[in-house]
């Protein structure tokens, strides 16, 4: 299966082509540009570059979240047109679970992790086994407090890997918990993972892609808050 995969969840944005399990191209672009204006030019040149059409491709991929609520949004729209246009199936995935693919080298306990800012953390565990992540935790917002308790009832030490890896080191060493921490070229999201988090699962309908945000935006728990106090 040949999936086109895009990444916008956070600062940096890439799109990946994969064909069962094997990268074909990966491109990434972290300039400070919105994701609307990098994500199809990187694609297009990808295409371009590897003599596909995107009429080869069999399906489309994106993370549907948890993270920025824009990029996400960006990612998601981008899918959904796409796979519009090209009456072909397309699926969002876990960004969390996403990461988690770059761990796969490392091995172990991998603990994916991005700055949900309020003093909380987007996290979920994984443990790597015959060669994938597997899942011991669902996506979840929560305090790095919670998240000490949860990894010292692993007893292993984790590998972190996400933007939120440099707060979370840091309470880590202050409380004595273990860990190692991504190299920079593994440590972010990309669109590869998203290709491999989606690789074996069955697409839908792009009336069917949702975004995953895991907490109210930040617009919305202003609106409640005000609709509270009157």
């Amino acid at each position: 299966m040949l999936i086109l995969a895009f990444e916008s969840s956070a600062k940096a944005a890439s799109a990946a082509l994969v064909r069962d399990g094997e990268l074909i191209a990966q491109s990434t672009q972290c300039s400070g540009l919105t994701h609307s204006r990098t994500l199809l030019p990187m694609a297009e040149d990808m295409l371009k570059n590897t003599d596909i059409r995107l009429s080869d491709v069999d399906m489309l991929a994106c993370a549907h979240g948890p993270g920025s609520f824009t990029g996400i949004r960006i990612g998601i729209a981008t899918v959904k047109g796409l796979a519009w246009a090209l009456d072909k199936p397309c699926i969002g995935v876990s960004t969390l679970e996403a990461m988690a693919w770059n761990g796969i080298s490392a091995g172990g306990i991998i603990c994916a992790v991005m700055d949900a800012r309020r003093s909380q953390v987007y996290n979920a565990l994984f443990e790597i086994r015959e060669g994938m992540p597997v899942r011991l935790t669902e996506d979840r917002a929560i305090s790095l407090e919670e998240l000490k308790g949860d990894v010292e009832a692993l007893n292993s030490d984790v590998f972190l890997v996400g933007d939120g890896a440099s707060i979370t080191s840091s309470f880590f060493e202050a409380h004595h918990i273990p860990w190692r921490a991504a190299p920079s070229n593994l440590a972010m999201q990309s669109a590869w993972g998203v290709a491999m988090a989606a690789q074996g699962k069955k697409g839908g309908s792009a009336d069917d892609l949702l975004p995953v945000y895991l907490r109210l935006s930040q617009a919305e728990r202003e609106r409640q808050e005000r609709m509270a106090k009157g």
